[in-house]
């Protein structure tokens, strides 16, 4: 028997990172159009929260509950969890978002961040996620078949909710509890995504980590006005 010190991070995983990737590839084909939807929405939350105001945030967290619960559902539930035993409390913890995400939308004192920057930064991590991130699988060799989408993979769709997380503010305590653990759950599963995908060798875990410390650290800002 080897000793402890002799494993590494990737002799953990209870997946081959092919078998993870073609699991987006029979989501898709199974979904398909709905893509076209998601896309829709994400555009439409995008251009809301550009132009708009408390309305438009409100609409927002809504229209993230319906997607956080798709994903809880179909992909992490019903396909992920057959390879991974973990994937069963993603679910949970994804259901657990858009029950927030849907009280939060009910909240009157949710309200537009102050800040013009804290704003963009958001809006920028909605762009990514609703335009961007679906690109990465032709960037890094994959085939367009395994896109991830929000709304319909976990990872644009968490970090779609980083993005609209990050415009909010909150006008009482409740509120300002509810919006904190919404993001945190959302920083957790980027971290756990990171973590994942570093130790499969894939270069988008970076992108993970990368969106995680930009948040955390608009976040830190706390209630500046930049």
């Amino acid at each position: 028997m080897s000793e402890w010190w002799t494993y590494r991070p990737e002799d953990f995983l209870m997946f081959a990172p092919r078998t993870y990737w073609r699991l987006f590839e029979l989501h898709n084909q199974a979904w398909w159009p709905a893509h076209v939807l998601a896309v829709l929405a994400g555009l439409a939350i995008l251009v809301g929260l550009w132009r708009s105001g408390p309305a438009a945030l409100r609409f927002a967290t809504g229209v993230l509950a319906l997607g956080c619960a798709f994903v809880a559902w179909t992909f992490l539930w019903q396909s992920y969890a057959v390879i991974n035993w973990a994937a069963t409390g993603f679910a949970w913890a994804f259901g657990a978002q858009a029950i927030g995400l849907l009280v939060l939308a009910t909240r009157a004192s949710l309200v537009l961040a102050a800040g013009r920057a804290r704003r963009r930064v958001g809006l920028g991590l909605l762009f990514w996620a609703v335009l961007v991130h679906p690109l990465l699988a032709l960037a890094l060799g994959r085939p367009w078949v395994q896109a991830e989408v929000s709304g319909l993979a976990p990872d644009p769709t968490a970090i779609a909710m980083l993005g609209v997380l990050v415009c909010a503010d909150a006008g009482t305590r409740a509120t300002r509890v509810l919006l904190g653990s919404l993001r945190a759950g959302a920083l957790l599963w980027c971290a756990v995504s990171a973590a994942t995908l570093v130790t499969m060798g894939s270069a988008q875990g970076w992108v993970m980590l990368g969106v995680t410390v930009l948040a955390v650290a608009v976040l830190a800002l706390g209630r500046s006005r930049w």
